[in-house]
């Protein structure tokens, strides 16, 4: 297997989406995960239990295990009813670690010891972030899970920030930044998933000077309450104006068309395809497209398998 070296920056589905495909290519991967999420089971665990979110991790490390497949599965059972409602197993098994580690970085990887995950997954940040995002009026939204939530989506995000602002990052994750080969940002929600691992100190000076090449994948759709009529290159401006100009050397952007029945589903949640402008793009960062989704269910999703292949093969010529 080849021995590329890959950091993955995000959070959500889109970046264990994501290692499903560089998997099968390279056993040197380390997810960095965002530990800002403040919504659903992982927010109830993060108030109740005073942890940190287990969400996002578990869904990344679940991607990787390779004791069978069905382990995954079981990782991300979530109970319909009683008193676990809306809980994950692989987030109670988590918060369980969490309770016997000195940390959570350390009851990442003791987790993904227990279930056999194939690569590294380290969250960020081992301090209790909080997301806030300042919109365009001067207004603040406190917390990851209200950003998205505004019911004036008019008025868009200028930018957002996190509190402790001085966060630390979890030393394996510079380590992982600064000895890769390739780091990939996204893909996954800009404000709320890919950008706020740019914001703990110290992550964008990093990955800004280490020698590997840098690679965003844009989103396919566009986020209601995050990235409405946004276009690939507002993506990248918005990557920038987090942490440094030419953070990265390459976009990623899906420039085939989604089926008008799929476009239909995503324009009643005020959703449509994120627009290819090109002409934007040039000559500021170079572009890789082509037909990259997929639809399950009626959901767009990366087609991993072309996106992972498109990845390993920047690193050809290393």
């Amino acid at each position: 297997m080849n021995k590329l070296k890959i950091a993955a920056l995000g959070g959500g589905t889109g970046l264990s989406t994501m290692l499903r495909g560089l998997k099968l290519h390279t056993d040197d991967i380390t997810a960095i995960v965002s530990v800002a999420d403040d919504g659903g089971s992982s927010g109830v665990l993060r108030s109740d239990r005073g942890m940190l979110p287990p969400g996002d991790i578990r869904n990344c490390v679940a991607a990787l295990t390779d004791v069978q497949p069905m382990f995954g599965e079981l990782l991300n059972y979530r109970f319909a009813d009683g008193i676990f409602k809306g809980h994950t197993l692989g987030n109670m098994f988590l918060a369980a670690i969490n309770d016997m580690s000195e940390n959570f970085d350390e009851a990442v990887k003791t987790f993904c010891n227990l279930v056999g995950a194939s690569a590294n997954v380290v969250p960020v940040s081992n301090d209790y972030i909080t997301l806030n995002a300042k919109l365009e009026n001067g207004e603040v939204i406190e917390g990851e899970s209200n950003i998205g939530k505004r019911l004036n989506t008019e008025i868009g995000i200028d930018r957002v920030f996190i509190t402790p602002v001085m966060a630390k990052p979890v030393q394996s994750a510079l380590d992982a930044v600064y000895s890769a080969d390739i780091i990939v940002l996204g893909p996954g929600s800009l404000y709320t998933s890919v950008i706020p691992n740019l914001l703990v100190d110290g992550m964008a000076d990093a990955i800004s000077s280490s020698r590997a090449k840098k690679v965003y994948v844009c989103n396919i759709m566009t986020q209601p309450g995050e990235t409405d009529n946004y276009t690939a290159s507002m993506h990248l401006d918005a990557l920038e104006k987090h942490s440094v100009k030419g953070i990265v050397d390459y976009i990623v952007v899906n420039d085939a068309v989604i089926p008008d029945s799929v476009k239909e589903l995503y324009a009643a949640e005020n959703a449509a395809q994120v627009v290819f402008d090109n002409d934007k793009l040039e000559g500021r960062v170079n572009v890789l497209h082509g037909n990259l989704f997929l639809v399950r269910d009626g959901q767009v999703r990366h087609n991993f398998s072309r996106l992972a292949r498109g990845i390993v093969r920047l690193g050809r010529n290393i």
